[in-house]
């Protein structure tokens, strides 16, 4: 390749994370027709859970889909927290790339008034709240996904608001600024349907601190002593190479490991019930799903601490889910231990739940690629994920044949029948 070539390749891989989505767009098309953008793939590499701009990713649909090309996925799956507006972006990109897609929201869901009210299910910042998410969302449901959860995410700017505020005051000691409309708003798509989360909160901090001290001994200083925030080890070290390409990312993820308990405020107001989360679900043929997290050691991703979560009482909790009619068990291969993911495939089993897998890329460090996939005890992940893929194709065609309506489950009453069924569907056979 010329050094013009080059250059110009470079220049599109850039404008694939352009403002204009329909730039990001006609740039994919400019590197798919110059020679393409996929990989050679392995047949066991899917990920149904990517993080894109609409919620808190380096990656715009469009980027986050040549991504997962180059990394040699044979699907992918956008993932966004309290948003679906990237998805028709995700879809068309897929197009162009010739990348099977699918298409999930995931939210936190309220589990007042049940057995779990008081307990930390899957989610370390607040007890009695668990993260969930619609897969395979038929794509004529889209207007009416996102008319739910377009209230979901103005309740949630106001807690956004009152938590940068309250961010605010913990570093104004420590010489560093932050207002939301000015620092926070920025890296979000809030303004196109996209959401803010704690993490685009930590994201404009970083890059606050950044702007104060540069990179390298100065920031790690800020924020061990005027912070008090616990850096070490990898993290230490990252954030003390200057020349670190991953530098705002590391930080963030130091940030919100460490610092969220300064300024969380409980989510309330802009939760949906269990109930409602379930029955939006059934409403547009989509797949609901419980997001397994399990109890944290040494957490993988850096920005957890060590607790214990639905692993003290999974049976309960599974029988639970599997009564008020949730379909499916999400979960990340290389987030939990041998022994964790055993107990977890066994009850899946037990409970009839389908079992969904997926990598959340909200960094520009993690991979596309989850290694554990191409294990044979997680072979069955991904004729699964076809399955996925086949359900919200005959979804979007008519909402009654998704893979847990009641029809077909009339039609094909067990499980694994089922995921056969939609496994040739999704593959086009």
């Amino acid at each position: 390749m010329t050094d013009t070539s080059m250059t110009d390749k470079n220049r599109l891989i850039e404008q694939l994370n352009d403002c204009d989505g329909a730039k990001r767009l006609a740039a994919l098309t400019a590197l798919a027709g110059a020679g393409g953008v996929r990989a050679p793939g392995a047949p066991y590499y899917v990920n149904n859970h990517i993080h894109t701009t609409y919620s808190f990713s380096p990656y715009s649909p469009t980027k986050a889909v040549y991504m997962a090309a180059q990394a040699g996925l044979e699907t992918a799956g956008i993932m966004d927290h309290d948003a679906i507006a990237g998805a028709a972006e995700f879809i068309r990109a897929g197009r162009i790339a010739g990348l099977p897609t699918t298409v999930g929201v995931e939210t936190r869901v309220d589990f007042s008034g049940t057995p779990f009210a008081g307990r930390l299910i899957n989610n370390p910042d607040q007890a009695g709240v668990a993260y969930m998410a619609l897969h395979g969302i038929p794509h004529g449901a889209f207007g009416a996904v996102d008319k739910v959860f377009s209230r979901v995410r103005e309740a949630r700017n106001v807690r956004n608001r009152a938590m940068t505020k309250r961010a605010a005051a913990f570093l104004r000691p420590a010489g560093v600024g932050l207002d939301f409309d000015r620092d926070v708003l920025p890296h979000s798509n809030y303004a196109e349907g996209g959401s803010v989360t704690e993490r685009t909160i930590c994201f404009a901090i970083a890059c606050n601190i950044i702007e104060k001290t540069g990179r390298g001994a100065a920031c790690v200083r800020l924020v061990s002593e005027a912070l008090g925030l616990s850096v070490g080890g990898t993290a230490e070290a990252r954030l003390l190479d200057a020349e670190n390409v991953h530098y705002a990312y590391d930080l963030t993820g130091v940030l919100k490991g460490g610092m969220v308990k300064d300024f969380y405020l409980d989510a309330a107001e802009e939760l949906l019930s269990v109930d409602r989360f379930i029955g939006l679900g059934r409403e547009v043929g989509a797949i609901a799903a419980y997001a397994y997290l399990g109890d944290v050691g040494d957490s993988v991703t850096g920005d957890k601490k060590a607790q214990k979560f639905e692993d003290g009482y999974l049976e309960e909790l599974f029988g639970f889910l599997r009564d008020k009619g949730v379909d499916a068990i999400a979960y990340m291969p290389s987030r939990n231990s041998g022994g964790q993911l055993k107990r977890l495939r066994g009850a899946c089993a037990d409970f009839g739940f389908f079992e969904i897998s997926g990598e959340d890329i909200n960094s520009s460090r993690q991979s596309f690629i989850c290694p554990q996939l191409a294990a044979p005890e997680f072979a069955h992940l991904i004729p699964a994920t076809w399955a996925l893929l086949g359900h919200e194709a005959a979804a979007t065609n008519e909402r009654a044949a998704g893979m847990f309506s009641q029809e077909t489950i009339r039609q094909i009453p067990d499980l694994p029948g089922r995921i056969a069924h939609f496994e040739r569907l999704g593959r086009g056979k």
